[in-house]
This record gives C-alpha cells, sequence and structure tokens, in this order.
C-alpha cells in the first residue's frame, strides 16, 4: 500500500472525513512528517478542517433524493446539520446525524435549535460505521470514495428497497447511480472548485435465483421457473417453461418494482410488472398497447442472494 493510501486507512481508521482540500494538504504534511520520522503510527493527527457541503448543493441533493415530509434521513458525516435541517424547514422530514468531532455535533444540535427544528432532528456523536440504518428512507452522505466502498454493502443490506442514498462528489464504484447531477457551486474550493456532483442510488430489492412463476389470462394459467440475475439495480434473466425458454427482455428493477417483458405463445409481446415484497412478486400483465390482459405471480425457491454481486462473491 502507497504511503497516502496508509493514511487514508489512519483517517477511516479514527472516523476522519477526507472531505476538503485542506485535509488532502494535512494528508500532504502528514507524510513529511511520517518521513522524517520514520514511525507514521507514532505521529499525533491535527485537526482536520470540516468544509460543509454548500446550501444550493444541500438544496438539490434534497430535490433529487424526492425528500418529503413521510422521510426519515440518516446523515453519515453530519457536519454543521445543515441537510437535516433544511430538510426539517423545507419539507418537514425527520433526521438523525452522526459524526466523529463532538464540536460538530454540539454546533449542529444548536444550529437545530435555532431554526426551530430540534424535535425533528437530532445529532450524536458516533461511529458511522457502526450506526444503524435500517429505519432510513434517505441517507446523506459527503465522504471520502473508499469510505463511500467501505458502506456500499451496509447500504445494500439494511436500508429497505425504494430508500435512497444521496452523496455529494463521490460516487460508489460499480455501483451506478440512478441519477447524476452537476451544479455550480460558488465558493467550492475542494475536489472540482466551483463545481460539485450529486448522485443518487435508490436501493434495489434482491431477486437474483430462482423463482416459480405463475400467470393468468383469459381464463388459462402459464407456469414455469423464472431465473433471475442481478447487479445491483440492473436484471436479466430468463422464463423455462415446458423446456422452453424465453429471454426477459427490457428488464427494469427501480426500488421494490419490477418490469420485464416476454413473449406470449403465439408470439405477441407480453409486459409484467409488480412489486417484489421479499419473497414473492406479483403484479399485472399488459399486452403491446398497454391493456391489462391478467395478474402473475412468483414465488422464491432459492436462498435470498444479496443486489450486491460483490458480497455475492464474498459469500462464496
Amino acid at each position: 500500500m502507497s504511503l497516502p493510501g496508509v493514511l487514508d486507512s489512519i483517517l477511516i481508521f479514527f472516523g476522519v472525513h477526507r472531505r476538503s482540500s485542506a485535509v488532502n494538504r494535512f494528508c500532504g504534511a502528514a507524510a513529511g512528517w511520517v518521513l522524517a520520522a520514520g514511525a507514521a503510527l507514532a505521529q499525533p493527527a491535527a485537526d482536520v478542517v470540516y468544509v460543509p457541503t454548500p446550501q444550493p448543493v444541500v438544496d438539490r441533493m434534497l430535490q433529487m433524493a424526492r425528500v418529503g415530509e413521510h422521510d426519515f434521513l440518516i446523515d453519515l458525516g453530519a457536519g454543521d446539520g445543515r441537510i437535516l435541517i433544511t430538510a426539517a424547514r423545507r419539507y418537514g422530514a425527520r433526521g438523525f446525524g452522526v459524526d466523529t468531532d463532538p464540536e460538530r455535533v454540539r454546533e449542529a444540535n444548536a444550529a437545530a435549535a435555532r431554526a426551530g427544528v430540534a424535535e425533528k432532528v437530532r445529532f450524536a456523536e458516533r461511529n458511522l460505521f457502526e450506526q444503524d440504518i435500517r429505519g432510513a428512507s434517505v441517507v446523506a452522505l459527503y465522504l471520502m470514495p473508499e469510505v463511500n466502498l467501505r458502506l456500499r454493502p451496509k447500504l445494500l443490506a439494511e436500508m429497505r428497497p425504494g430508500a435512497r442514498v444521496v452523496s455529494h462528489d463521490y460516487h460508489m464504484g460499480d455501483w451506478f447511480p440512478d441519477a447524476t447531477l452537476t451544479v455550480e457551486s460558488p465558493g467550492k474550493v475542494e475536489g472540482t472548485p466551483g463545481v460539485s456532483e450529486i448522485y443518487v442510488w435508490v436501493i434495489p430489492a434482491a431477486v437474483s435465483g430462482k423463482w416459480s412463476f405463475r400467470a393468468w389470462t383469459g381464463g388459462a394459467e402459464r407456469k414455469g421457473e423464472l431465473a433471475l440475475v442481478q447487479r445491483y439495480q440492473h436484471v436479466g434473466g430468463a422464463l423455462v417453461e415446458d423446456g422452453h425458454k424465453d429471454p426477459l427482455r427490457e428488464a427494469k428493477l427501480s426500488g421494490d418494482q419490477i418490469t420485464f417483458a416476454l413473449t406470449a405463445r403465439e408470439g405477441a409481446k407480453l409486459v409484467f410488472s409488480g412489486r417484489v415484497a421479499g419473497n414473492q412478486m406479483r403484479g399485472a400483465m399488459r399486452d403491446a398497447q398497454g391493456r391489462t390482459v391478467g395478474s402473475w405471480l412468483a414465488t422464491r425457491t432459492t436462498p435470498v442472494e444479496p443486489a450486491d454481486p460483490n458480497a455475492r462473491r464474498a459469500a462464496n
């Protein structure tokens, strides 16, 4: 591992968020100290300058994440609390923020009280990797890329399908976002000066595996095995019916909503749309003109596989 990688690992271990060019300058200075002293782990860490998300970027992040009054947000690395405070004031949402810096936590709770939203949002000093996020409908991030990648399995495993993750400036590696936006960010000097990237992901249901499939149309019933493969929100597969394999077309997965097309026995296109609820999927069947012609049900017959292909490989 390179020296910058060692320093990044040390920063992550102590819960430091590398959010600014000031932090990068600190890392560069620290590298000099390590080389001079010959003992990286023995050097004391200097204070890290906190750089908040610019307010115009906060506004667009909340818009892109479709935050509303029924949402519960968790901000992992909340800083001065402006994301949650804005969500509470503007949309009536509730939230909980964690940060490793006690000064930032005190500052955020005081700001929430001044804004009149202390009953809706609060902040605590906590390790973000240990924070329970199962109740969050939205998670907000402004962290190092390495930290995002470490958080990725936790986000996919703990958040329910349809929940959203919104990140300022940093992506999730091979988990490509569902939506991106580049916005002007006046006064921003870290990363790309004056420009911010916003990324949004929708947590996908876990559908990879085999399903017993039944469909009803015009008084007739079809049975088969639906075999699905998944890479995050991208899905494919085929229906095997009486030895005939019909590949899925136009397959889409957004949260717990799944859509795919198959070819009917007479050669016509049929579109299946429905909702994934644990070990069952069910919904409506429509013809090429969009008319409802029947219904369908699928029941999982193999163990649940995680939506994260990296987690599947690790399990094997």
